[in-house]
């Protein structure tokens, strides 16, 4: 039975579990316990290598003593155990500043990680089907690696949870156009699932092991949300990261003014979480002409700030940022006047689908001089795509070879490509939003039963709109 047959046959077991709730929740079950699982083999490396090495974890709830024997505690006693043991026991451990790193790491997973199985006996064929895989054998956990991915792919489609994975061509591209350096240090600020940095940390093949150390110790990641904190954690150590150095927490909480030379860093990858708002307290972080409640944006800010001088940085933005107005025009202009907003590669509809449906851009800057132009490049649609990509035709790294070849020799006469001057971008009041002149850009004529038709669409999806909301305010007193 491969793996990949693995993991499915412990997706439908939990779906017969009345407590798990959706691709969310069924991946978060599923993780904690691989996480556990990898860790306790990890464990048995450092007790192989390090005669004095001890576990921050109580014997009974190692792994290898409650979950390793397939004939161990079902039923009621192991989701007692499981609840009232368990995750408190994890979620409480005593750290100070002595603490062994390694160790640390398990009670930050556990502060925010939920079960949420119901059946004990349940729980019990989940946790056997998953000792058939052997994490200590070098095939089985880079095997994994694959399957880890394509579950982290299933979060695309999981809801709200959808925001914290960047599709992987999206990834691989900003980081191969970066191109950080072994003795670069790597930062994403809001890293979900780890994506940009498991990618960093792939780019460069280590011809040594104090190479290997280097490249390991230069990744960094924040992430704010329990789930993807989790998930990104163990894709880490399932890339052999011992100590993953990912903090769980909100990187606005922190005012811009305060970062030295020693927070910044040379190569910044991030997908901004857009649409998201924050609260009035964040917003005293930020100098007053930058002060909004849009996530996107004051991300936009924080990278600015923290970015070395000749660092570079790769960032995911909706068209929203291009075009807009206000506290993103003040950005827009410290971005331009202070950085070298080099490339827009401008995405097709859909990258991002079925999770959402808004147009992104990937903006690469260096801190390095003030923008004299942008060289913009418009990914084409596949031929018989006529409106993006979709849940069934996704969004694949062959979409951007054109944008790969064109990278180093933008002079190859490529018509998806464009430039724009400073002076034009500021006679349109630092609007970025410009379309490629080398295409139709004419709205497209619809005829009379096509118009019809559209509204008629547009009508109904307002009417369920109308009717959840409804639904969600029935009962609710005025």
């Amino acid at each position: 039975m491969t793996i990949q047959t693995h993991i499915k046959c412990l997706q439908d077991i939990m779906r017969m579990d009345s407590g798990v709730d959706g691709d969310a929740q069924r991946i978060s079950q599923l993780v904690w316990m691989i996480f556990l699982k990898i860790y306790d083999s990890k464990e048995s490396d450092w007790e192989a290598i390090d005669d004095n090495y001890q576990s921050i974890i109580p014997e009974e709830l190692r792994w290898r003593n409650w979950a390793a024997d397939d004939e161990g505690i079902t039923g009621e006693e192991l989701l007692d155990f499981v609840d009232n043991k368990l995750f408190p026991g994890l979620g409480n451990l005593p750290i100070d500043e002595n603490t062994d790193p390694r160790c640390v790491i398990v009670k930050s997973v556990f502060n925010d990680t939920y079960n949420y199985m119901k059946s004990g006996t349940l729980l019990r064929q989940v946790i056997n089907k998953l000792n058939e895989i052997d994490f200590e054998s070098y095939e089985d956990r880079h095997a994994f690696n694959d399957v880890y991915e394509n579950i982290l792919r299933d979060l695309q489609s999981a809801g709200n949870a959808g925001e914290f994975y960047t599709p992987r061509p999206v990834t691989q591209f900003v980081i191969d156009m970066l191109n950080p350096k072994i003795n670069e240090k790597v930062a994403d600020f809001a890293c979900g699932t780890g994506g940009f940095l498991v990618c960093a940390l792939k780019h460069n093949t280590p011809k040594t092991v104090d190479e290997r150390e280097r490249i390991q110790k230069n990744i960094f990641g924040i992430e704010k949300k329990g789930l993807p904190y989790l998930l990104c954690v163990t894709n880490m150590i399932l890339n052999d990261i011992d100590v993953p150095q990912i903090n769980h927490n909100n990187s606005l909480m922190h005012s811009i003014k305060g970062y030295q030379e020693e927070d910044k860093f040379d190569v910044i990858a991030m997908n901004p979480p857009f649409g998201g708002m924050e609260e009035d307290i964040i917003l005293a972080n930020f100098p007053k002409k930058f002060q909004t409640k849009e996530t996107a944006d004051l991300f936009m800010v924080l990278i600015m700030y923290r970015l070395k001088r000749g660092g570079r940085a790769g960032v995911v933005l909706p068209d929203g940022f291009l075009f807009g107005e206000g506290v993103k025009t003040e950005i827009k202009k410290k971005l331009l006047s202070e950085f070298d907003l080099h490339t827009i590669v401008r995405l097709p509809n859909g990258v991002f689908a079925p999770y959402t449906g808004i147009s992104t851009n990937l903006l690469f800057f260096d801190n390095a001089k003030p923008t004299e132009k942008i060289d913009f490049y418009q990914v084409p649609l596949p031929e018989g795509l006529k409106n993006g990509f979709t849940k069934t035709r996704p969004f694949k790294m062959e979409h951007l070879e054109g944008a790969k070849k064109w990278w180093d020799n933008r002079d190859n006469g490529d018509l998806n490509a464009y430039t724009v001057t400073i002076e034009e971008i500021k006679k349109v009041g630092y609007n970025l939003d410009f379309k490629n002149p080398n295409i139709n850009n004419e709205e497209k004529e619809y005829s009379l039963n096509e118009l019809l038709d559209n509204m008629s669409k547009k009508a109904e999806n307002i009417n369920i709109l109308i009717r959840k909301l409804e639904d969600a305010l029935e009962g609710v007193e005025e």
